[in-house]
């Protein structure tokens, strides 16, 4: 099932359901005052609907009325092919709590098995309920792989991967090790196997030219973290790509290891697919499995 099949049917039941069309009701004399359906039709009328294309949709008829995502739609997208961008569906890898059975011993067949998480060590939860931006899940959907292009079966164990994990763990000092075995990497077009640097991509705190204004020219770039730019107009601090002591929950590092799913998935897909924003919804409701 392709995305526009799956969005149409979410549309008409999260919204319109199996009511009819707002203006046989309005004729027979029916107040649907307060229905997100009456509302749907005041905004039309209002001209306050301009709906072109998935994304569109789902913003203004979804996720700006702050419609309930039920589970039962979660399970859709987790069991249907091409539900959060080309590629199998994800119960075909993770079905299961059984690490010989599915990677990571992860089960996104049922909603306690998402909400448990991955059961091979490194055991981790993959949902944080009411924080979709801390949710693994979320995470794997929206984040490549860095650099763009390196194979998905590519090492992540190489000599200078686990270097850049031990600056990390050791506290993400302003060294002699950073400057002489950490920073020249990120110069390096063939450092991380993707055939690109990773400073022509990141290397000014303003986008563009560089992706989510991350430099890393130096180590106080880095370390300013990604949108540095934009947050601080609005006082806020950059978002962190680096956290001492913390390899696993770095973004830096994470980048580097971990391929973003589906398997497969073209680099260049949006990380906003309309169905992500959906799923994204639903953690910040709470993730309830009703």
């Amino acid at each position: 099932m392709k995305t526009g099949k799956i969005l149409t049917t979410a549309i008409f039941a999260l919204v319109l359901g199996q009511q009819a069309v707002p203006t046989a009701h309005a004729q027979q004399g029916e107040k649907l005052e307060g229905s997100v359906t009456h509302q749907m039709y005041l905004d039309m009328k209002l001209g306050k609907l301009n709906i072109e294309g998935d994304n569109a949709v789902v913003e203004s008829l979804v996720l700006q009325r702050d419609i309930p995502i039920t589970y039962d739609y979660i399970s859709t997208l987790m069991r249907t092919p091409n539900a959060l961008g080309e590629g199998a569906a994800c119960i075909v890898c993770h079905a299961s709590n059984d690490p010989s059975k599915s990677y990571r011993g992860l089960d996104l067949s049922t909603c306690e098995g998402i909400l448990r998480g991955a059961t091979e060590d490194p055991v981790r939860p993959v949902i944080v309920p009411g924080k979709p931006s801390k949710s693994l899940l979320v995470q794997k959907l929206h984040s490549n792989r860095m650099p763009l292009g390196v194979p998905f079966f590519q090492a992540v164990d190489t000599d200078e991967i686990m270097t850049v994990k031990k600056w990390i763990d050791d506290g993400a000092k302003n060294d002699d090790f950073f400057n002489t075995k950490v920073l020249p990497l990120f110069k390096d077009k063939e450092a991380f196997g993707g055939g690109a640097a990773c400073i022509e991509c990141h290397k000014s705190h303003r986008d563009p030219p560089s992706f989510n204004e991350v430099n890393m020219l130096s180590y106080e770039g880095i370390m300013k973290g990604a949108f540095s730019e934009t947050n601080e107009k609005q006082g806020l601090h950059g978002k962190p790509i680096v956290i001492p002591h913390d390899s696993g929950n770095s973004p830096l590092y994470q980048r580097l290891t971990s391929n973003r799913m589906p398997p497969g998935i073209d680099p260049g897909e949006p990380g906003n697919h309309p169905n992500t924003l959906l799923l994204m919804r639903w953690v910040e409701q709470g993730a309830w499995c009703k």
